[in-house]
């Protein structure tokens, strides 16, 4: 029987829809046809949505659209090694069509001239900010740009230089259509202005979303009367072990790497009490795959606790050891993976039922801080696999009364922080101004104020403040031999190019 709207009646190329097809998908999302109604038509567009509501989806019908009129590169930019994996992976499906994808996640201070045959290339914001510094020549090539995770803007670490990133390619390659995809945010039409950008913002997603918090033997969803669990003590184990009986999986979020893999052994023997023989016997045999692992001490512990259905998922792990995880916990096989915040920076793992432990972090000379409501969303937001799960269950763990009321109130019904450009940072500013010298795209001044005029930095604050903030920073890389002066022009010394492209900050160097 046809659908209503089948992707072809959508303006989809046959070829494209022939291979969306193939792997299940026979329509689009509602969030997805408005996002892709603006991309067809060649506009920019802020794609701001909730998690699992299929924002990739959305960037790779852009790209071969683009790479099918006219033959044009695009570069999908992502906040991490292991999300950047899992894109070029999934792209691999449209290699049928004659596609290529090629990754971009090694050193930062070469050229990579090899990417020039990839029609597609995956990159951090880091290597593409490399590549932009060392000028490759295939960049103006690029006809499609996809910012993945842009609420990032907002991360003192990677907001920097993704947005210099952003509008440094709009300034060379001005005709090339930028695709950003964010979880929705409180300042999204701000975000959509600067990168001239359609919005598509949407609330809707393909599974409801049950928010909730544990406290005692009580669980609570919003909206819903509490019911009590069974507990032997352990409140994590107790919500997998109810999960595992309803047939669902587990994701817990936990502070820190160490965490992960405490909370994951601790979980591996009421899990392993919750699973069948023949459950068990199959992890047996799926760890035959981690046995070339086994003479490392990770290796070790993963394949004890794959065999009672339990594993633990950070930044320790290597390229192997992560995808087995990923693709074990896809199919049903791992029932609990325990992760830090970071995995849910986009790597697709879904859950029946996301569980936040910790809902504070130790920073460096700050102490325990609360984590940001836009980080707790976008882990809440990994409960519930479409086409998998009825319903996703998102629980924070709480310990008092006074407490559940505060994390209902801030977490669960409290609006997500606005994204604020991260620029105005010392070693931020430093670093890109010396590269925006060093890499010839400002040769004076007047270029240098024209290009951080740009800046998302530069709609939040008065023109002065932009153009001291650059001559302060300016005069630091003059009287430091960064930079030198050639009449009116700008350059920058033979120390400052190498410093540049080690990227390095100059106040380090």
């Amino acid at each position: 029987m046809r659908r209503d709207v089948a992707l072809q009646d959508l303006g989809i190329d046959p070829r494209v829809a022939a291979v969306l097809e193939a792997t299940g998908i026979q329509e689009l999302y509602p969030p997805q046809k408005d996002a892709w109604a603006a991309l067809r038509d060649g506009k920019n567009a802020l794609v701001a949505i909730p998690t699992a509501s299929g924002k990739s989806l959305v960037a790779y019908l852009a790209i071969l659209h683009r790479w099918l009129a006219t033959g044009k590169k695009s570069l999908y930019i992502v906040p991490l090694r292991a999300l950047a994996s899992e894109k070029h992976e999934e792209l691999q499906q449209f290699r049928t069509l004659g596609l290529k994808v090629g990754l971009a996640t090694g050193d930062l201070d070469e050229q990579d001239g090899r990417l020039g045959r990839f029609d597609v290339i995956v990159c951090t914001s880091e290597k593409a900010d490399a590549l932009l510094r060392h000028r490759s020549s295939w960049i103006e090539e690029v006809g499609c740009i996809v910012a993945d995770e842009a609420h990032l803007l907002n991360d003192p670490g990677r907001g920097p230089t993704l947005e210099v990133t952003l509008t440094r390619f709009r300034a060379i390659v001005p005709s090339a259509q930028v695709v950003a995809l964010s979880a929705t945010v409180a300042n999204a039409k701000e975000l959509a202005k600067w990168l001239g950008a359609a919005l598509v913002t949407s609330e809707w997603r393909p599974t409801k979303l049950h928010l909730g918090t544990y406290f005692g033997d009580r669980l609570e969803f919003l909206g819903q009367p509490p019911r009590r669990l069974e507990t032997g003590g352990d409140p994590v184990a107790s919500l997998c072990e109810d999960t595992i009986k309803d047939g669902g999986q587990c994701l817990v979020f936990v502070s820190t790497r160490k965490s992960a893999e405490t909370a994951a052994q601790r979980l591996a023997g009421p899990v392993r009490a919750a699973l069948t023989a023949e459950h068990l016997e199959k992890l047996k045999q799926a760890c035959d795959a981690l046995e070339d692992d086994e003479s490392s001490m990770t290796g070790r512990k993963l394949r004890k606790l794959v065999e009672a259905g339990v594993a633990f998922h950070t930044a320790g792990l290597d390229s192997k050891q992560r995808r087995f995880l990923e693709q074990g916990f896809r199919s049903g096989l791992i029932k609990v993976l325990c992760a830090t915040p970071t995995l849910a920076a986009g790597v697709n793992t879904p859950a029946r039922r996301v569980i936040i432990r910790d809902l504070t972090r130790f920073e460096m000379g700050e102490g325990s801080r609360p984590l940001p409501v836009m980080e707790v969303k976008q882990m809440m937001g990994r409960a519930g696999r479409p086409r998998f799960d009825p319903y996703g269950e998102a629980v924070l763990l709480v310990k008092t009364l006074d407490q559940k009321e505060a994390v209902e109130e801030s977490y669960l019904r409290g609006a997500v922080e606005p994204v604020a450009s991260k620029l105005a940072a010392e070693g931020a500013l430093r670093t890109h101004i010396l590269a925006t010298i060093a890499g010839g795209y400002a040769s004076s001044e007047v270029e240098l104020n024209g290009f951080f005029a740009k800046t998302l930095w530069a709609t939040e604050v008065s023109d002065w403040i932009v153009r001291d903030r650059l001559e302060d920073v300016l005069d630091f890389l003059k009287t430091n031999d960064f930079v030198e002066p050639k009449g009116k022009a700008l350059a920058a010394t033979p120390f400052g190019r190498r410093t540049s492209d080690l990227y390095v900050d100059p106040l380090s160097a």
